[in-house]
């Protein structure tokens, strides 16, 4: 596999050989359903349970196109580390002629990969305090602590992958049950397709929400999954692609159904229910009115999905230093080290939902310097030969980010003028 990232010659890039014994499609299934943990994290419970407890299904439509958005960006990340064998902070640090802006870029995504821990952690802690009673701080250390467990397997991707995918399956339960008690209005979702906001708050939220759903970290650590799971694959290139496009597919209509029922749930059992702008009063609301198993489940749920999620984006973290500053520390340590805003935010009783949300808005800030590097260089034939971009793929990816940054654009003069 070519590992310079500039590639002339098509012929190089599909030169690596087919496997004499033909490999099965599920084999190659993984990167894309660890990468996509990042979009069930406790960032996408706030803004979704926040958004159907406040305005009803009016931001269906916005989880809905975030979801649409993710599954092209992340196949294009993707590519990215099949074809080119390197991931996008690598090929984006060989690009920096001078340290000043690499620099720069680097700090911007190390906000974004903070948020992250942040958003991560704060929910692991909420989950703890709402299943056993313990206070935030502890809850944080213990969903710092099991992380790490979990980081000790990341050099071994195949095991890594499975332990993700099972708390994967963990989330998807304890957040899909509760809409079969409590089925959401056929009416009411076929209203929230239709795109409109209300006001300014809705529009913080559609921006926590895409923050949360196409998440800047989870298109670093994408393409380095891509290219540490078949760095050294004899299976050609094309296949590896179709296998990808199928590893994105599942991934995203997992993480789409699960955000989707989230928001929905709130619609259908918290709305105009007070104190549900928050976790814990969801939490206390789904108990009173759903049912215990549901609310008992949401938390499970919420704790899978602090625990898989931070685990990922310790990992992209450390892959965003490498790639940049062409620098590495111990994961365990990196991880350790991050862990220190979301305590003390702990220790200071912020308000646990208010910071996740706003986490969700400092990543929303940080999708274009992803997004924009991404659809460029995948554009590129000097980059991925014949494997670039066609013309309605690199449309779609502008316009995508012509609708982020419009959409930050709107949210900065609305708090603005608030303010």
């Amino acid at each position: 596999m070519p590992k310079t990232g500039a590639v002339s010659d098509d012929t190089m890039l599909a030169a690596r050989p087919v496997a004499s014994r033909p490999r099965r499609r599920v084999w190659m299934l993984g990167p894309a359903l660890v990468a996509g943990v990042a979009y069930l994290d406790p960032g996408n419970v706030a803004s979704n349970m926040t958004a159907g407890a406040k305005y009803g299904y009016l931001l269906v439509w916005v989880v809905v196109l975030a979801n649409l958005i993710a599954w092209l960006v992340q196949y294009l990340s993707a590519k990215l580390g099949v074809v080119t064998g390197q991931s996008l902070p690598e090929l984006l640090g060989a690009r920096f002629r001078r340290r000043g802006p690499r620099i720069a870029y680097w700090l911007q995504a190390e906000l974004v990969a903070i948020a992250t821990d942040i958003a991560e952690v704060i929910g692991g802690a909420v989950a703890l305090q709402l299943l056993f009673g313990l206070p935030l701080v502890v809850g944080g250390v213990i969903t710092g602590v099991v992380s790490l467990l979990l980081l000790t397997v990341q050099r071994q991707p195949r095991t890594f992958e499975f332990v993700i995918m099972g708390l994967v399956a963990v989330i998807a339960v304890g957040f899909v049950a509760g809409v079969f008690v409590a089925p959401p209005s056929a009416s009411g979702i076929a209203s929230g397709l239709m795109p409109r906001f209300e006001g300014s708050g809705s529009v913080l939220l559609a921006a926590s929400i895409l923050g949360a759903t196409i998440m800047p970290h989870a298109v670093y650590a994408h393409s380095a999954l891509a290219r540490d799971r078949f760095a050294t694959s004899t299976v050609a290139v094309p296949r590896l692609l179709r296998a990808t496009r199928w590893d994105v597919s599942i991934a995203m209509a997992v993480a789409g159904a699960v955000n989707v029922c989230i928001l929905l749930l709130a619609a259908s059992a918290l709305t105009g229910v007070g104190g549900t702008d928050t976790l814990e009063g969801a939490y206390a609301a789904l108990h009173d009115g759903v049912g215990p198993v549901v609310a008992t489940l949401f938390a499970v749920g919420l704790l899978a999905s602090g625990l898989a999620s931070t685990s990922v984006g310790a990992y992209a973290g450390a892959e965003i230093m490498h790639g940049l500053l062409h620098a590495r520390i111990p994961l365990l340590v990196r991880r350790a080290i991050s862990l220190i805003p979301a305590l003390l935010l702990l220790a200071i009783d912020a308000d646990p939902t208010q910071a996740l949300v706003l986490s969700q808005v400092v990543l929303s800030f940080g999708i274009p310097f992803a997004l924009i590097p991404l659809i460029a260089l995948t554009a590129r034939r000097e980059v991925l030969g014949r494997y670039r971009n066609r013309v309605l793929t690199t449309v779609a990816g502008v316009a995508a980010s012509v609708f982020l940054i419009v959409l930050n654009g709107m949210l900065l003069v609305l708090l603005t003028s608030e303010a």
